[in-house]
């Protein structure tokens, strides 16, 4: 069964300005593109931070105030800041949030979730741009066929239960819905099964129908530790 990376899903042809970009240009580059972020890159392509539409968008927000004043909170004094911005160093957030390409796509969710942006530039061991994930490619996976998803199912299915001497097993995929049905020989192996499946690419939900034959949660699950007198 293949798991799937932020590789599988970036986009690698990326579209990246300097931080000498004059301020106009990144606009027209987010307009022109119909993006609404650019990473900025330095002379060895490495991300030194990113450029949204919220940042370009400071010099309409604060047109025509005065200059930040000393009590303002420091959030807003940086969007001040930002409406006078000329160049694209200057209006950038930095340092940017990045991801490797081998992250998981989990991992990437997590991490677009926490630190609420829409997209991600995918960096490689030396920091360098190598490609962009945005939420919606991570929706990627939810567009595979049911018949695919139901390949990788049974292929996670050969893997658990490569061991077993009594496993039988049917499976059926609907919309992105796996169900689980037969006999598998621990409980501890119909656990696994259904936490494997659930993490294949496109799989909505599992429903496990699955009996098991002996329960070993006790002699799988951890023991509680012992306090000292």
């Amino acid at each position: 069964m293949k798991t799937w990376h932020v590789n599988d899903v970036m986009t690698p042809d990326v579209v990246s300005a300097g931080p000498d970009t004059p301020y106009r240009d990144v606009v027209d580059l987010l307009i022109g593109r119909r993006i609404n972020a650019v990473p900025i890159i330095d002379e060895d392509r490495r991300v030194i931070g990113m450029v949204s539409e919220s940042d370009l968008l400071r010099k309409i927000e604060f047109v025509g105030e005065d200059e930040p004043r000393w009590f303002e909170r420091r959030r807003r004094r940086e969007r001040h800041h930002k409406a006078a911005a000329r160049t694209a160093g200057e209006l950038m957030t930095a340092p940017a949030v990045t991801i490797t390409p081998r992250a998981a796509l989990r991992t990437a969710a997590r991490v677009l979730d926490e630190s609420g942006v829409k997209q991600l530039p995918v960096v490689d061991f030396h920091g360098g741009l190598v490609g962009i994930v945005t939420r919606s490619d991570l929706l990627k996976g939810h567009l595979r066929p049911d018949a695919d998803i139901n390949a990788d199912v049974r292929s996670a299915i050969h893997e658990t239960v490569t061991t077993e001497n009594s496993a039988s097993m049917r499976t059926t995929v609907r919309r992105g819905v796996v169900t689980l049905y037969g006999q598998v020989d621990r409980w501890s192996t119909k656990v696994l099964l259904a936490r494997t499946v659930a993490l294949i690419p496109g799989v909505v939900e599992v429903v496990d129908d699955v009996n098991f034959a002996f329960d070993d949660h006790k002699l799988v699950e951890p023991r509680p530790a012992i306090s000292g007198a």
